[in-house]
């Protein structure tokens, strides 16, 4: 769990390195949040679905329900709250590579663009697997480093 909040402590932090169990543990942790906040929109959905028993639906909307619209707030509530410490742990990734946190941003853009989009997830993806620098980079001391603990507590 320690692994999982580490993130969201360093809210804002785009300086240093993470090691993968930070970013990896954060990433299941969104995707659990995000499971448990969107598994009431798809349940109403499925409702709304079925209450309309093959009856076409005037306002599918409406149909859903406020347990529906009060999911999609809370997601969306989640997403605004978490984007910040996401984009500051992937960059942390990258630096423990030896990567300039730019990288993110290119790859990022680099993703809206159709072809380039899937090869430039690849490469992001790719990056976020491998193991970083041993030792001190350009971007600080090394996380996995004993002797450095104290700094990333």
């Amino acid at each position: 769990m320690h692994w999982m909040i580490l993130p969201l402590k360093r809210y804002a932090d785009f300086e240093g390195r993470s090691r993968r169990m930070e970013y990896w543990m954060f990433q299941l942790l969104n995707i659990i949040v995000s499971i448990v906040l969107a598994g009431p929109f798809a349940f109403a959905v499925i409702s709304a679905d079925l209450a309309a028993s093959g009856q076409p639906v005037d306002d599918p909307l409406a149909a859903m329900g406020a347990l529906g619209f009060a999911s999609i707030g809370m997601y969306g509530l989640y997403i605004l709250a978490i984007i910040c410490p996401a984009i500051a742990v992937t960059v942390r990734r990258f630096h423990d590579r030896g990567l300039s946190g730019w990288w993110v941003l290119g790859l990022t853009l680099g993703g809206m663009i159709p072809l380039i989009g899937f090869l430039a997830s690849i490469a992001s993806f790719i990056i976020t697997l491998l193991p970083g620098d041993q030792g001190t980079n350009r971007f600080g001391p090394d996380p996995k480093d004993p002797t450095n603990a104290e700094i990333f507590a």
